[in-house]
C-alpha cells in the first residue's frame, strides 16, 4: 500500500520505513508536527520535538514532500483509553487532534495514501493514540517495531546501515558529552546503563531521543555543520540537555546503498517452532467432515434470553431473535444489540461494561456486514471476542451472548484495561474486527479468539499449513497476555479450540501436550461450521491474574469491625474426574482460583450416553446424586452465573442435551438456573476424550 513516513526524524520512526520497504509498501509522503513558532522544544506527552529543525533535511534525504503541522493541543487526555467506549470521536482540544488535522491535510492531497508508518517500540500511549486518529481516516498503521526486543533492535539498526546520533539526553548516565555521538558508538554505555538501572536501551523511558543521519533510503546524508548545546536543567540524577541544530547540510550520495542486513524477526518464536514440528512429526489422520450431511439437523433444545447479576459480573445469554425473510442481517443485528442494551441498562450498565462477547452467525458469508453494524455500538476499547458460524436454528442469523462488569462510576477506566491493537506489526495480528484483543476487569483477563494469521501481513499461511496455523494461534494468545501482564504472573482456566473440520483434533491434542501453557486450565476442542478468514484453528482464552481481594487477617480487628481489603496472590488448582452411571458417562474438569474468595473459575461438564439403547430416569438421577458430592466442584455450580451449552447436531438422542442443565438446576433448588447459550457443533471433543453429545462450559 502507500503511506505517509510519520517522522520525528529519530532513529524508530526511519528505520521502521526500512521494514515498510521490505513490506511491500510504497512512501509517498512525510508528515511531522512541531511546536508553534517561538518554541523550540515542549514537553508533549505525544511527539519528539526536539530536531524539528532537522526535519526539513530529513524530509529531502528521503526525496518524499513535507507536511508540517503545529502542535496547539495540549494532553487533556492521558489516560490508558484515548476517546470514549461508545464513540469514535476525539477529545477537544487534545494534542492528538494536531495529528488527526495533518494527516487528513496528506490525505487530501494524496488521497490514494493507505498506511502510516509509526515507530513506536512500547509506548501504548503513543500507540493507542495515533491508532484511534488511523481508524477515523481509515488509514492502517504500520508499526513493525511494536514489542521488540530494545537490546536486539539496536543492534539490527546497526547493521542495516542507519546512522543516527543522540540529540538529546534525558537519563541517569547519560550527560552531555554524549550528544552527538552515534548509536554504534553508544551501545555499549547503552546495554551498561540498561544493566545498572534497568535504562530502556532504546530511550523507550524518555532517556534520550535521536536524529538519523543517513539510512538506506536516504537519497542524500545528512551533515550537520552547526549545532549548539543546550543545557534544559542540570540535576544530580540526570542532566537533560539537547543539541539545537543551526545548520546542516544535505550530501548527495553518489550511488546507492548497498542494501543493509535487515533482520525480519521469525515467525514462530523457538518454543512455537518446536509445537509445530511436533505436529507435523505425529502426523495424526486429518480425516474431514466433508462426507458428513448437516442438512437435517434437530433445533429442538434451545434456551431463552436470560440474564443474571453475581457481585459486580453480569451475564446475559443466548441473545437472538427469529427475523422475517425480508429482514437485512444488518437489522438483526442491530435488534439483537438492542436487546443487550435493554438487558444491560436494567442493571444500569452500558455496552461500554462489556468485557467479553461471543458472536455466532450462521455464516460467515455475513462476516463484513455484521462487524459494520457491530462496530457502530462501540467506540475506544470495545470488548473482547470470539466469533464463529454454527449451525443455527432457520431464520436465526445471530446468536450473542455477553460477560460484563459494573465498574463503579468514579472509577470508570481504573478497573478496566484492555488492548486493542490496530497496527500491522511483526507481534501479532492487528484487529480484523471491532474487537479488543484483550480486556482485563475483575481480576480476570478475556483473549479474543486468535487465528494462525501471519501478523505482518493479516493473512493466513500460504500454503496452507495446520501446523503452523495452530502454532501461530497459541503464540498471538500468548503475546497478547505479556503485553497486558501488569506485575501478576496469572494462570490460564479456559482455553476453547474452535476447529474448521473434527479431523483436526488430534493435530490440537499433540500441541496442547507440548504446550504448558494450559496445564491448569479447562480445554475443549469443538468443530464448528466455519471460521473467520477460513482459518483451520481459532483459541480462545481466559486467564485469571492469580490475584484476589482479600479480608486482612488482622487480630487488632474487633469482631463488629470492617476489615480491610488486601490483593493477595493466589494459587490455580486444576482438578478432573469421571463418573459412569448406568448408561451415562460423565467426565469434569475444573479450574478455580484457590482461596480467592469468589472461588472465580471455569468448569467443564461433558457428558455422553454409552450406547444407542438410550438412558432411564435413575440414570440421570444417579448421575446428579454423584455430581452433587464432588467437593472440588462445589464452589463452581454453587456460584455458576454463565453456562455455554455445546451439544453435537448429529446425536441421535437429542434429549441427552437438556440433562446437563437439568441436572445442575436440581443440585440446588433454592438458586435459579444460570443464563445459558446453546452452541450447536459438529463435533465436541476434550484432551483425552471424543465425541460427546453435549458439553456444558461453566463461568463463576
Amino acid at each position: 500500500m502507500k503511506y505517509v513516513a510519520l517522522l520525528s526524524g529519530g532513529k524508530d520512526s526511519c528505520y521502521n520505513l526500512l521494514h515498510c520497504q521490505k513490506n511491500g509498501h510504497e512512501l509517498v509522503a512525510a508528515a511531522s508536527l512541531r511546536p508553534v513558532q517561538g518554541k523550540e522544544e515542549l514537553d508533549s506527552y505525544l511527539y519528539q520535538t526536539v530536531g524539528q529543525d532537522a526535519i526539513e533535511f530529513v524530509a529531502r534525504a528521503l526525496d518524499a514532500p513535507l507536511y508540517r503541522g503545529d502542535i496547539l493541543g495540549t494532553a487533556v487526555e492521558q489516560g490508558s483509553e484515548y476517546g470514549t467506549r461508545s464513540s469514535r470521536k476525539g477529545v477537544d482540544g487534545d494534542e492528538t487532534e494536531d495529528l488527526y488535522d495533518l494527516l487528513a491535510n496528506v490525505k487530501y492531497h494524496h488521497p490514494d495514501v493507505q498506511g502510516v508508518s509509526v515507530g513506536a517500540i512500547l509506548s501504548n500511549y503513543q500507540r493507542v493514540r495515533v491508532e484511534h486518529v488511523c481508524q477515523r481516516l481509515s488509514l492502517t498503521c504500520l508499526c513493525y517495531l511494536w514489542q521488540r526486543s530494545q537490546d536486539e533492535l539496536l543492534s539490527e539498526m546497526i547493521e542495516a546501515g542507519m546512522e543516527a546520533i543522540l540529540i538529546k539526553v534525558a537519563g541517569i548516565g547519560l550527560t552531555t558529552k554524549h550528544l552527538g555521538k552515534s548509536l554504534a558508538e553508544m551501545r555499549p554505555t547503552l546495554v551498561r546503563l540498561n544493566d545498572l538501572y534497568g535504562s530502556h536501551i532504546c530511550g523507550e523511558g524518555g532517556e534520550y531521543e535521536s536524529l538519523t543521519l543517513d539510512c538506506p533510503l536516504f537519497k542524500s546524508r545528512i551533515v550537520l555543520t552547526d549545532v549548539e548545546t543546550v543545557i534544559h536543567s542540570d540535576h544530580d540524577f540526570a542532566v537533560v540537555a539537547y543539541l539545537r541544530v543551526k545548520n546542516a547540510r544535505l550530501e548527495p550520495k553518489s550511488s546507492p546503498d548497498a542494501p543493509g542486513h535487515l533482520t525480519v524477526p521469525p515467525l514462530l518464536d523457538e518454543d512455537y517452532e518446536a509445537i509445530r514440528a511436533s505436529i507435523l512429526e505425529a502426523e495424526p489422520n486429518y480425516s474431514s467432515l466433508s462426507a458428513v450431511s448437516f442438512d437435517s439437523l434437530d433445533y429442538s433444545v434451545d434456551f431463552p434470553t436470560s440474564t443474571k447479576r453475581q457481585g459486580k459480573w453480569i451475564a446475559v445469554t443466548n441473545v437472538q431473535l427469529q427475523c422475517t425473510a425480508d429482514e437485512t442481517i444488518e437489522e438483526e443485528v442491530t435488534k439483537c444489540f438492542n436487546i443487550l442494551k435493554e438487558r444491560l441498562a436494567s442493571f444500569d450498565l452500558s455496552l461500554a461494561h462489556s468485557a467479553n462477547i461471543n458472536l455466532f452467525l450462521a455464516s460467515m458469508d455475513d462476516f463484513a456486514r455484521v462487524n459494520a453494524v457491530y462496530a457502530s455500538f462501540f467506540g475506544t476499547s470495545p470488548p473482547s471476542r470470539a466469533c464463529v458460524a454454527l449451525d443455527l436454528p432457520p431464520g436465526i442469523r445471530v446468536r450473542i451472548d455477553c460477560l460484563a462488569f459494573a465498574e463503579s462510576r468514579s472509577s470508570l477506566n481504573a478497573e478496566r484495561q484492555a488492548l486493542h491493537v490496530q497496527s500491522q506489526s511483526y507481534w501479532a495480528p492487528a484487529n480484523i474486527g471491532p474487537y479488543s484483543q484483550a480486556v482485563v476487569v475483575g481480576e480476570r483477563l478475556f483473549i479474543s479468539g486468535q487465528i494462525g494469521l501471519i501478523p505482518s501481513s493479516i493473512t493466513l499461511p500460504s500454503p496452507r499449513s495446520l501446523a503452523t496455523e495452530i502454532a501461530l494461534s497459541m503464540q498471538h494468545a500468548d503475546r497478547v497476555v505479556e503485553v497486558v501482564r501488569n506485575g501478576w504472573e496469572g494462570h490460564t482456566q479456559m482455553a476453547v479450540y474452535w476447529l474448521s473440520d473434527a479431523g483436526h483434533v488430534n493435530a490440537v491434542r499433540k500441541a496442547i501436550d507440548v504446550y504448558d501453557g494450559d496445564k491448569v486450565s479447562v480445554k475443549l476442542l469443538v468443530a464448528v461450521k466455519t471460521l473467520p478468514k477460513g482459518a483451520l484453528v481459532e483459541k480462545q482464552v481466559m486467564v485469571h491474574t492469580g490475584r484476589a481481594w482479600i479480608e486482612e487477617d488482622d487480630s487488632d480487628y474487633d469482631d463488629n469491625e470492617k476489615k480491610e481489603l488486601v490483593l493477595k496472590k493466589v494459587q490455580p488448582f486444576y482438578q478432573q474426574g469421571s463418573i459412569v452411571a448406568g448408561n451415562l458417562i460423565l467426565h469434569w474438569e475444573t479450574s478455580q482460583s484457590h482461596a480467592a474468595p469468589d472461588s472465580t473459575g471455569c468448569t467443564l461438564i461433558c457428558l455422553r450416553s454409552g450406547h444407542d439403547a438410550g438412558y432411564t430416569d435413575g440414570d440421570v438421577a444417579l448421575l446428579g446424586s454423584q455430581l452433587k458430592s464432588i467437593r472440588a466442584l462445589q464452589p463452581c455450580l454453587s456460584n455458576a452465573f454463565s453456562i455455554r451449552n455445546f451439544h453435537n447436531v448429529k446425536a441421535k438422542q437429542h434429549s441427552i442435551r437438556s440433562i446437563i442443565p437439568a441436572i445442575l438446576s436440581g443440585l440446588d433448588e433454592s438458586k435459579d438456573l444460570p443464563p445459558i447459550t446453546s452452541i450447536p457443533s459438529r463435533f465436541i471433543a476434550t484432551q483425552s476424550e471424543d465425541d460427546w453429545n453435549v458439553v456444558s462450559l461453566i463461568v463463576n
